[in-house]
C-alpha cells in the first residue's frame, strides 16, 4: 500500500492505495464519486474522463499513485462551474444526450474545448471529442451544443485561453509541485478525509435526526422486564439478534458504529453509519438514534427507535413496545413504499423478537449470540406477498 494525497474537488484527501489501483476505482469505490463512469476500462471510450491538474485525463488507465499531490476535478466538482452549467443547458437544448452514460466524460472534454478553441470550428470540435464515444446516437447535437457555448462566450468577449491554464508539459497529474504552486490560491479551504472504507462520519449529532415517518410495533419475550432491559444494554448481542446488522466499533458505551446489509434480488445495499443509545433504568425504557448511508446507491437513512418494557403474565414475560421513526432519501426511497416498509419492519421485528427469546432462554451460546445474522429480505418479502394475497383472497370470498 502507498500513501498518497490528492486534492479532489477542492478537498484534500489522504489515504493508502495499492500501486495497481486506478484513479477511477479510488473515486468510485472509496470516495463514492460515481459521476465518473467506467465504460471500456481501456482508455478508449472516454466515459471516465476527468480533470487532472486542469487537463482532461482517462481515470481508468491512470494509476492513483501516479497522481500523488495532483488536483482532481470530477463531474461532481463542476456543480458551480460556469462553463459546465452552460454546457449542461446546451446539451439539453440541442438534444445532445440520450442515455447520459457518456455525458460526464463529454462535459469534461467539451469544457476543455470551450476554454481553448478561439473559433468554434466544427472539425476542431469533432477532433477534440474523438476520444469520447457515444453509443446511443450521433454527434450532431453534441457538436452543436459545444459550438453554441463557444460562440456565446466569444460574443460576450470571453477570449480563449492558450493552454487552458496548463503550465508544464508531460503527463497530467504528475507535477504536484508546479501545479500546487499554480493553483493553491484558487483552492477552497480543505479538510482531511481518509481513503478508506470508514463506516461512520466523524461527527454525529442526534438532534439532527428528525424522522419523517413513524409507526408503532410490539412483541412479547418470555423473560422478566429487567432481563430484557439488560439484553438491550448488551449492544453486541442485541445487534446479533437484529437480522443483517453488524457492529464494527464501539467508541463509547453509548455509541455504535456499524452497518446493516439488505439484499432483495438484484438490489443490495449496505447502510453504514453511527447510532447513539440512551437508556433509562428507572422506567426500563430506551432510545436508539442513528444515521446511515449506502454509498453505492447514494441512499441515506436516519431513524429513531424508542422502546419500553412492560411486565405481563405477573412479571414472567415482557411486552416490548416500540416506536419506530425513519427517513429515507435517495434512489432506493423511490421503491420503498410506506406499506412495504412497515410490513418489512414488522417481519424483521418478529425475527428480532424470536432471536431475543432464544438468547434469553439460553438456546444460543455466547459465541453464536454475537455472530451477525444474514437478513433474508427475499424470504421476508415473499412472506409479505403471501400474507397480502391471503388477505385479498379472504376479502374476495366475503364478497
Amino acid at each position: 500500500m502507498t500513501t498518497i494525497q490528492l486534492t479532489i474537488n477542492g478537498t484534500t484527501t489522504e489515504g493508502s492505495v495499492e500501486p495497481r489501483t486506478h484513479l477511477a476505482d479510488v473515486l468510485r469505490d472509496q470516495l463514492d464519486l460515481t459521476g465518473t463512469h467506467l465504460g471500456c476500462e481501456h482508455g478508449v471510450c472516454g466515459a471516465c474522463t476527468l480533470l487532472l491538474d486542469g487537463a482532461p485525463a482517462r481515470s481508468c488507465i491512470t494509476f492513483a499513485v501516479a497522481c500523488d499531490g495532483a488536483a482532481v476535478t470530477t463531474i461532481e466538482g463542476l456543480d458551480e462551474d460556469e462553463i459546465a452549467a452552460e454546457l449542461r443547458a446546451a446539451f439539453a437544448r440541442e438534444h445532445a444526450l440520450q442515455c447520459g452514460y457518456c455525458t460526464p466524460g463529454m462535459i469534461m472534454s467539451a469544457r476543455d474545448l470551450v476554454l481553448r478553441l478561439d473559433h468554434p470550428d466544427e472539425q476542431a470540435i469533432r477532433v477534440g471529442l474523438s476520444g469520447n464515444l457515444c453509443r446511443c446516437t450521433g454527434y450532431v447535437g453534441i457538436v452543436r451544443a459545444v459550438r453554441a457555448v463557444i460562440e456565446a462566450r466569444r460574443q460576450r468577449g470571453i477570449a480563449a485561453e492558450v493552454g487552458a491554464g496548463r503550465t508544464a508539459l508531460g503527463p497530467v497529474g504528475s507535477q504536484p509541485g508546479a501545479i500546487a504552486t499554480a493553483t493553491s490560491s484558487a483552492l477552497l479551504p480543505v479538510t482531511e478525509m481518509k481513503l478508506s472504507h470508514g463506516v461512520a462520519p466523524a461527527t454525529f449529532d442526534p438532534t439532527e435526526v428528525v424522522p419523517a415517518k413513524s409507526f408503532d410495533a410490539s412483541f412479547t419475550v418470555n423473560a422478566a422486564p429487567e432481563r430484557v432491559f439488560a439484553l438491550f444494554g448488551n449492544v453486541r448481542t442485541l445487534a446479533a439478534c437484529f437480522p443483517g446488522a453488524t457492529i464494527t466499533d464501539l467508541p463509547t458505551p453509548d455509541r455504535i458504529e456499524g452497518e446493516i446489509r439488505v439484499a432483495i434480488g438484484p438490489l443490495s445495499a449496505v447502510f453504514r453509519g453511527s447510532a447513539q443509545i440512551d437508556r433509562n433504568e428507572a422506567d426500563l425504557s430506551g432510545r436508539l438514534i442513528g444515521t446511515g448511508r449506502d454509498r453505492q446507491s447514494r441512499t441515506a437513512t436516519s431513524g429513531q427507535i424508542s422502546w419500553r418494557m412492560l411486565p405481563i403474565d405477573e412479571g414472567r414475560a415482557t411486552r416490548v413496545v416500540l416506536t419506530v421513526g425513519y427517513s429515507l432519501s435517495g434512489p432506493l426511497a423511490q421503491i420503498a413504499r410506506d406499506g412495504l416498509v412497515r410490513d418489512l419492519a414488522s417481519r424483521i421485528t418478529t425475527t428480532f423478537a424470536q432471536n431475543c427469546d432464544r438468547y434469553l432462554a439460553g438456546a444460543t451460546n455466547q459465541a453464536a449470540s454475537e455472530r451477525p445474522q444474514r437478513l433474508n429480505a427475499v424470504g421476508l418479502l415473499l412472506d409479505i406477498a403471501l400474507s397480502r394475497m391471503t388477505a385479498l383472497a379472504r376479502r374476495m370470498r366475503r364478497q
